[in-house]
């Protein structure tokens, strides 16, 4: 199978959302093409059609390559639960939590064979594949064991491309200083430099391009422009941002930023409404007063609600309801605001049978089991909000723990009959399990329209956010195209694998 390898000389340097763009442009070329992750570490994941977890990245990769997503993509998703221990997905399936050194001297087997057997499936369906690696190829003290840099272009037998961010300074050196730590052989790998994130006239650079060829004796293969709001979803906390909207923003929505944060893809529909500001809130000090409260998911649900305890946010949270404001808590978030969480399994603190008291806003128990649910969802309002909408409402769930509501006021009913989340003054209080509920874009204008009505703003229409994802996939690949030596990474694509050269 032909395909390249995407590695960076650093985390959030942009590999995914050039690995986005290259899956777009190939199929545009009429390759089929598929994105890989050997090994993801994120919270932010994605499901698919079979219920299974992935990271989110490969899931959005999938959908620039008009391809439905699969296990084989991301074989292995770490989702951290402590600064010291993660979750293991193996093949979609939750496996078992392990410390940085249990995995390493555990995992590293398993983990080689399992990435063969992912690539080997992909080629039995796709012509090209686009890898993508993680953090940095030169951990020196991690290089013995990695299953995500340069190992991975040895099993794969494909070409590396080299990404570094030059907004963050010491693009020269992180170039140079990478391919110096490589070996001989890893370093004859690498065909290509994207330099990635460049902000001011180009013509001031070419002479740090000149520089860098001679130097190196590799390409540069094009500069990329920095891109404010590329609505490609992030892979992890470090592209977490404020939509940057201070003036002609009429709503203020204050989302708590957790520590173990997951799946915060869920508020990237509000960063496209012209007429709302995200503001991701840490502590009292920051809270403000927001129109709207949003408590996301997590990985580490009641950690996260001690957090919150401690930064003074509970009180804020308090004054905000009595205010009669709205507040949604999503996943992690719809368990904190509850009356109690009982971890019967220890599979949230680690200890059998613990038991926290909630933010007793909604009338409801969480219990958490040991089994995680993974599946696709679909609903409707419930019956009891005598609310409609012309569209089903679609979404995922990812959690552990169930929540018993104690008053019947539920907010959706699913397809399967089941009644889910919770539904109380007037939408003012909501509690729901379902991931990309927001992506709904009937729903979310609903939402924000309750929000508009209260301060005495107009409503407005729908804002169909899907045909605009996929018109931003086609222009995220256009502009890519124009800033890249396309025919060179072309070349490097379908050139000779390595064990042919020399």
């Amino acid at each position: 199978m032909k395909g390249v390898m995407i590695q960076g000389t650093a985390s959030d340097v942009g590999k995914s959302f050039i690995v986005t763009a290259l899956c777009r442009l190939f199929v545009n070329e009429g390759y089929k093409v598929t994105p890989f992750k050997s090994q993801n570490m994120s919270n932010n994941s994605y499901v698919t059609l079979d219920g299974k977890e992935i990271g989110r990245a490969q899931g959005i990769q999938a959908e620039a390559a008009k391809i439905e997503a699969t296990v084989w993509m991301n074989p292995i998703l770490l989702k951290p639960r402590s600064n010291l221990q993660s979750e293991v997905v193996y093949l979609g399936k939750a496996e078992q939590v392990l410390s940085g050194v249990g995995y390493r001297e555990t995992f590293y087997e398993k983990g080689l064979a399992v990435i063969q057997s992912a690539l080997t499936e992909l080629q039995k369906e796709f012509d090209v594949v686009i890898i993508e690696g993680a953090g940095s190829p030169v951990e020196i003290n991690l290089k013995d064991k990695e299953l995500v840099n340069m190992k991975v272009a040895e099993i794969a037998d494909v070409p590396v491309i080299l990404v570094a961010d030059i907004d963050r300074g010491g693009v020269f050196a992180s170039i140079v200083g990478t391919l110096e730590l490589l070996t001989e052989d890893e370093r004859r790998r690498v065909k290509g430099v994207i330099i990635n994130k460049f902000r001011g006239d180009i013509h001031l650079f070419e002479d740090g391009i000149s520089w860098l060829e001679e130097k190196t004796g590799i390409p540069v293969l094009g500069v990329l422009p920095y891109i404010e709001n590329h609505m490609i979803d992030g892979e992890d906390s470090l592209s977490i941002q404020n939509n940057g909207k201070s003036e002609g923003a009429d709503l203020d929505i204050a989302v708590i930023q957790l520590p173990f944060i997951s799946n915060y893809s869920d508020i990237e529909p509000f960063m496209l409404e012209e007429d709302v500001r995200v503001r991701w809130v840490k502590n009292a000090a920051e809270f403000g007063n927001p129109d709207a409260v949003i408590i996301p998911g997590t990985k580490s649900t009641i950690k996260d609600l001690q957090y919150i305890k401690q930064n003074g946010l509970v009180d804020r949270i308090y004054h905000h309801i009595e205010k009669a404001k709205p507040i949604i808590g999503i996943c992690g978030g719809f368990q904190m605001l509850g009356k109690e969480l009982i971890d019967e399994a220890g599979t949230d603190t680690g200890t059998l049978d613990s038991r926290k008291k909630g933010l007793n806003i909604i009338p409801a128990v969480t219990t958490f089991y040991q089994h995680k649910e993974t599946v696709r969802t679909k609903g409707r309002f419930h019956p009891s909000t005598k609310l409609s909408l012309k569209r089903e409402v679609e979404g995922y769930e990812v959690h552990l723990g169930r929540t018993e509501i104690e008053n019947g006021c539920y907010f959706l009913e699913l397809d399967n009959g089941q009644a889910e989340g919770y539904y109380d003054k007037g939408g003012k209080v909501i509690g729901t399990y379902i991931h990309h509920l927001f992506h709904n874009d009937e729903l979310r204008n609903h939402w924000l329209n309750q929000i508009r009505e209260s301060k005495g703003l107009p409503r407005r229409k729908v804002l169909e956010t899907a045909s605009l994802k996929a018109q931003k996939y086609d222009e995220l690949a256009n502009h890519v195209m124009s800033h890249l030596n396309w025919e060179q990474v072309l070349s490097i694509v379908n050139g000779r694998k390595q064990n042919e050269v020399d």
